[in-house]
């Protein structure tokens, strides 16, 4: 059995953590760390565990945890993890990462977005950036491993194909996102309450949001050249869920026509016929994060545009499983070696 640490047990993607790795056939949680509950039991602070965790929240001992477990799970805020990882500690055991801390690659970049000083800037050139369907060779053999964000995962999924078989203007893309409130953590915001939530929709971190510059590096590898575009966030009432429409420009052929219906589905098929996780749609059906909800499926349609020569892709997943706890639990099985959908076949809860 693979043992298992978690800093950050209590937020919720932590606790979405637990939640799957319980019916994990492979792995043992051995530490629910948690800095506010210490010493409290984990099934008091999340009461579906009733009876399921006996276990009790512990600090968050990152020395002591690397003895003790094979891989840790740090579900913390930016800044956390690089203020105290060393080679000693990735010396002893796997990290795989929710923060954005070793995700992109330009220290100054990751300073800039985020606002605050990388402390162990030498560590990033050897953590992997998680996305599994596209990094999945790398991924096997890294001991330090960055798990992209939600907005992230389902916005390069979703146009991947289409940049890497160059049937779109990278420099055209527009990606407009929609995420349910859990995507904000568990800490009290007023801006989170119920009332300034319901009944209501609104962008937020326009042409300022921090997962700009990880959407563009990864689109920028799939280039093979830069890529800049606008990404728009908003918050939706409701608590689960990503749904990302992007927008860009077609690159038409030698005679002048746009890529077909059945082209485009080809690029997306190329990448992701054998992909578990991700269903592609036939043409002109839409995504619904409602037919992903407690899965780590990503749901992904298009529609070409005739009349403007732009096609509208559509990825919809649960910004709690595919876009953080499902995605680390993906990875880790491919760092161990595992069936890549163990603990994983998650069917999505309707209604």
């Amino acid at each position: 059995m693979i043992k298992v640490g978690i800093i950050g047990a209590t937020g919720y993607a932590g606790a979405e953590l637990v939640r799957i790795l319980m019916n994990h056939p492979e792995a043992e949680i051995v530490w629910y760390g948690s800095r506010s509950y210490v010493d409290q039991k984990f099934s008091d602070i999340y009461k579906n565990f009733f009876k399921i965790v006996e276990n009790v929240c512990k600090d968050d001992d990152f020395e002591a945890l690397a003895d003790e477990a094979d891989v840790i799970f740090t579900a913390t805020p930016q800044g956390y993890l690089g203020g105290i990882l060393n080679e000693e500690i990735l010396g002893k055991v796997k990290i795989v990462d929710l923060s954005a801390d070793y995700r992109i690659k330009d220290v100054e970049v990751y300073e800039k977005w985020y606002g605050i000083e990388h402390k162990s800037p030498e560590l990033i050139k050897k953590a992997v950036y998680g996305l599994c369907e596209v990094n999945r060779e790398d991924i096997k053999s890294t001991r330090l491993l960055a798990n992209p964000g939600c907005y992230t995962t389902c916005s390069i999924l979703t146009a991947y194909p289409l940049v890497k078989e160059r049937l779109i203007d990278p420099a055209t893309l527009i990606v407009d996102a929609k995420s349910g409130v859990s995507g904000a953590g568990r800490g009290a915001k007023v801006a989170n309450l119920y009332c300034e939530v319901n009944e209501s929709i609104k962008a937020y971190g326009v042409a300022s949001h921090r997962h700009t510059p990880e959407i563009e590096e990864q689109l920028g590898y799939a280039a093979g050249e830069p890529v800049v575009i606008n990404f728009t966030p908003h918050l939706t009432p409701m608590n689960r869920g990503i749904l990302a429409t992007e927008y860009a420009s077609l690159v038409k052929k030698a005679d002048g026509s746009l890529p077909t219906n059945e082209e485009i589905k080809a690029a997306y098929d190329k990448y992701y016929a054998d992909e578990f996780f991700i269903r592609v749609l036939g043409a002109n059906q839409c995504p619904e994060t409602r037919w992903v909800e407690g899965s780590n499926f990503v749901d992904i349609g298009f529609k070409i545009d005739e009349r403007t020569g732009r096609i509208i892709m559509m990825g919809a997943l649960d910004n709690l499983v595919k876009g953080a706890a499902g995605q680390a639990v993906q990875n880790m099985n491919i760092m161990f070696g595992l069936e890549e959908t163990a603990g994983l076949k998650l069917m999505p809860v309707f209604p």
